[in-house]
């Protein structure tokens, strides 16, 4: 619901009608801390109520036999008046002395905390709300904390309902040191920490006697000092495409500006294809060319000097401040799914009108924002919060929300419901290919490779620890393999990191960096009908989920689970035979960090079983997902 009030009283006029900033400020509260009630007082004092509103609210009040409540200015619907709990967002815009004031009223309810979300993502500052009597909640915290994730740097803390405690400056002071230390705590220090009666307006335009003992800011004189953002119009352009229309001979691509301007001439670039092009023509509604620039807030249309392939989602930008493109971003989010988090887990992003598919690779920081402590394990509960590693299945335009607030920020789908939100804190950006650069598929189709090698391409991946023997049976499999006339190719971890992957470490961010890299060569080969057997230890369980959403249909995880006490008897590349002392040097770290796979399409002991049983098992497991052609393994039983 949008409130458009009129013209303010002469009173709060600026001097000469001088221009105001706008600000944006979004108030949050507990539910039931009186938000729809000091925007309802805030509206009166400022003198933004249109003729007689005021009026006929008491009147429709003394109808029902209700007494009349500030509140019922916004709650407009009636399921919110039944209810008597706000349920949307709801803007309302009015003047105070030096500021245009844009103010979301937010939903303080736990169960529209998705709303809430929506609207102080718009915001450039906050009004936190606390009830006198109630103190600071954990939704109050929770409120906080999301202000924080969502970028607001500035906030003001208003007390209200002071009137049921007898206007007490000891209950008042002992409430601000509470919500100041936790806001500081957050990185977000409160402006202001105000004591009202909204009810009453005690604080809200003016200090009355009530609160004589208090000689800081009102609530108006609070919002005066709010800082409006950075202009939008002075960050670069850009322009995410939202569709193509085709009139006569023209191809006009429209979208709306979310920062900077564009004008004809200007050259651009369309992310993340890298495709460079000048705007021949801004077009106006009805089919009118536009000649003066745009900027930020504007639905536009444009024309191209050339003939480009683009689609919805790609993002026009200037090429001298292009955003990334990028696959692998970090974001702190704020999840609101029933079900938690977890790493592995398939979601969709998106990010103005671009949606990618993509997968949690890891989760970190996982904190209850009401308790403001780390929640054990590495999920992430409804209601909480925490940063994720994202893995998108194509590279996407972004920019980090320090950067551009309007590109920063995402919303993360499960299932085709809303799961959760927050901002884009770190990318890891995509080398950017040539224009002239269009990958090429193989000459042969797969049907050729498979009647050529009668099997099928796939991904093979052996896991376990150093020693459990998987290069040992990789080598035996691809010899066996071969030996049919197969198209068997290893890929040995430890190969791969003497050459492709010499540039990596071994932080957690490295060795995820190291087994995507391995995944994306093998499904490659598994895709053009080869059998790629991955040997590689892969102790973290989240980057073998994120090796088989690269790979898909083509992969098999094969556990190589033997006992930890006879891999360290072993050499390091986990042949049989006993190695001298001090060869596996870090094995006891790595055994610890281990996370065997919970749901292996094999699983194979080799304490246990010899090579040729191990290999049996393997090409059994290939014959029956569909891998060999069930006539090359009877076969080779007739051998």
């Amino acid at each position: 619901m949008n409130i458009n009030v009129l013209e303010p009283s002469p009173s709060l006029a600026t001097p000469n009608g001088t221009t105001r900033p706008q600000v944006r400020i979004v108030i949050v509260g507990h539910v039931d801390h009186g938000k729809s009630t000091l925007v309802g007082r805030l509206l009166h004092e400022t003198g933004s109520l249109p003729d007689g509103k005021l009026e006929m609210l008491k009147a429709v009040s003394a109808r029902r036999g209700m007494p009349f409540e500030w509140s019922f200015l916004l709650d407009a619907l009636q399921t919110e008046r039944d209810q008597g709990i706000t349920i949307d967002t709801t803007q309302i815009r009015f003047r105070t002395r030096s500021r245009e004031v844009v103010l979301i009223d937010a939903p303080g309810h736990a169960e529209f905390l998705r709303n809430m979300i929506t609207g102080a993502s718009q915001a450039d500052g906050a009004v936190l709300i606390i009830d006198a009597l109630e103190g600071v909640r954990d939704q109050t915290r929770r409120h906080g904390y999301l202000l924080h994730l969502l970028g607001i740097k500035q906030v003001a803390v208003v007390v209200n309902k002071l009137d049921r405690v007898d206007f007490s400056e000891a209950r008042f002071n002992a409430i601000r040191d509470e919500i100041t230390a936790h806001l500081s705590e957050l990185g977000v220090p409160p402006s202001a920490v105000i004591p009202i009666s909204a009810r009453d307006g005690d604080g809200v335009a003016e200090r009355t006697a009530n609160i004589g003992w208090y000689n800081g800011p009102t609530v108006v004189d609070a919002l005066d000092t709010l800082t409006p953002a950075r202009p939008l119009d002075e960050l670069p352009l850009r322009l995410p495409v939202q569709a193509i229309y085709k009139f006569d001979d023209r191809r006009i691509i429209a979208g709306r500006i979310e920062s900077g301007h564009l004008k004809t001439g200007d050259e651009i670039v369309i992310t993340p294809a890298g495709k460079v092009a000048k705007i021949k023509s801004v077009e106006g509604w009805p089919q009118t060319p536009v000649t003066v620039a745009q900027g930020a807030g504007r639905s536009v249309g444009i024309t191209l000097d050339r003939e480009l392939f683009i689609e919805r989602g790609d993002v026009i930008a200037p090429i001298d401040s292009a955003p990334r493109d990028a696959r692998r971003l970090r974001a702190r989010i704020f999840w609101l799914h029933d079900q938690p988090l977890q790493p592995g887990a398939a979601i969709v992003i998106r990010l103005g009108t671009r949606e990618a598919r993509g997968s949690v690779l890891a989760i970190d920081k996982a904190v209850d924002p009401g308790e403001l402590s780390s929640v054990a394990g590495r999920s992430i509960a409804r209601n909480h919060v925490g940063e994720i590693d994202i893995l998108l299945s194509h590279a996407i335009a972004v920019d980090r929300h320090a950067d551009n607030p309007r590109t920063g920020r995402l919303v993360i789908e499960v299932n085709g419901r809303l799961a959760g939100g927050g901002l884009v804190i770190d990318i890891t950006p995509e080398p950017r290919a040539s224009a002239d650069i269009v990958p090429v598929d193989s000459a042969l189709r797969p049907q050729e490779r498979a009647a050529r090698y009668r099997h099928h391409g796939a991904v093979l991946w052996l896991t376990g620890l150093p020693g459990a023997g998987k290069s040992t049976l990789a080598l035996a499999l691809e010899r066996r393999l071969f030996g049919r006339s197969g198209s068997p190719i290893l890929l040995d971890g430890d190969t791969l990191r003497a050459g492709l992957n010499g540039d990596l470490g071994f932080s957690p961010e490295h060795r995820a960096e190291n087994i995507r890299r391995l995944a994306e060569i093998a499904a490659h080969l598994a895709r053009n009908g080869h059998i790629a057997i991955v040997a590689a230890v892969s102790p973290a369980r989240e980057d073998r989920a994120a090796a088989r959403r690269i790979a898909d249909e083509h992969f098999r995880e094969i556990y190589v689970a033997t006992p930890a006490e006879i891999c360290e008897s072993r050499d390091p590349k986990g042949h049989y035979a006993k190695a001298r002392a001090g060869a596996l040097q870090g094995f006891t770290g790595i055994s610890n960090d281990y996370q065997p796979p919970a749901e292996p399409e094999l699983t194979i002991d080799t304490s246990t079983r010899s090579v040729a049983e191990a290999i049996d098992d393997i090409e059994l497991l290939l014959a029956q997902t569909g891998i060999l052609f069930t006539e090359q393994v009877d076969l080779a039983a007739n051998i």
